[in-house]
């Protein structure tokens, strides 16, 4: 065990933008757990005397302000600060809906087959012949708007992703001689399914929900943006970027600086997660 540790790590870490990617990461993280020690500000509190103030590097900054305010006096680094904590959380919770259901019927659909297998990727190709956001808006439209109904939307759309790289990797995991002498001994199919056959496809599952953490981000800030996700006065960077969207020319950092945090979060992720693959896939190891 101590020598694959060793040498998935080794392999790693020769992937310099994988490491890039989980050091951004470590601090985005860490940012949100402190967001109530870190933000100079409550992220709702406006002040009065402090409308429209740029970032303190451009004329007329306010060294109260360094990021400046938005157009209702709010303070934008506590709003970005706290922005990080919504952000990942709807990350982590579309990566943990998603791919605990999608484990799931992957495991019903690539273990069983026959007609479950049939019914289930059935449903799969439903919800891939429409468009990822398209399909989070009427998920959205049906259950109303807001974070919690955006959460789920967006984990709707993450499903078929789960679904097929769990069944692909069951299917070919169900006819390994591990799986048969298991069966042999009288393992029940519960055991066969999350005991045995489970563990081996937790490589490209891992990849998966790295890769879908930064899908969720993307996703829920575009609903956020087209009003449908966090309702203001919320702090969440894709609503931040729609009440700031009438200002682009005027008061360009309101815009800039929310699209700079979903920008680096979201390539963060996908370093990260080409960086596991990269070390999980023996084919792919330099």
């Amino acid at each position: 065990m101590r020598e694959m540790v060793a040498e998935f790590w080794g392999s790693f870490r020769e992937n310099r933008g994988a490491v890039a990617g989980f050091v951004v990461i470590a601090i985005l993280v860490l940012i949100a757990l402190l967001a109530p020690w870190i933000a100079p500000y409550d992220p709702s509190l406006v002040h009065e005397d402090a409308f429209k103030i740029p970032p303190i590097w451009e004329s007329g900054g306010d060294g109260r302000f360094l990021l400046g305010t938005d157009d209702l006096g709010r303070d934008l680094l506590s709003r970005l600060v706290w922005g990080s904590r919504v952000s990942l959380g709807v990350g982590f919770l579309v990566v943990l809906i998603s791919a605990s259901i999608g484990t799931v019927l992957g495991l019903l659909a690539g273990y069983w087959g026959g007609w479950i297998d049939l019914v289930i990727m059935r449903f799969v190709d439903i919800l891939m012949s429409l468009p990822s956001i398209l399909l989070a808006i009427v998920v959205v439209a049906v259950l109303g708007p807001g974070l919690v109904n955006a959460i789920w939307a967006v984990s709707v759309v993450a499903l078929p992703g789960f679904i097929r790289l769990v069944r692909a990797s069951v299917a070919v995991e169900r006819d390994r001689q591990y799986v048969t002498a298991s069966r042999s001994f009288g393992a029940s199919h519960l055991r066969q399914t999350f005991i045995n056959i489970l563990p081996n496809c937790l490589a490209p599952l891992i990849v998966q929900s790295t890769l879908g953490f930064s899908d969720g981000i993307l996703n829920a800030a575009a609903l956020g943006f087209l009003g449908l996700g966090a309702q203001p006065p919320q702090s969440e960077w894709g609503t931040m970027l729609s009440d700031a969207r009438s200002y682009i020319e005027t008061l360009p950092w309101l815009v800039t600086l929310p699209g700079i945090c979903i920008l680096v979060v979201v390539l963060a992720f996908n370093l990260l997660g080409d960086g596991l693959r990269d070390a999980f896939d023996p084919k792919l190891k330099r």
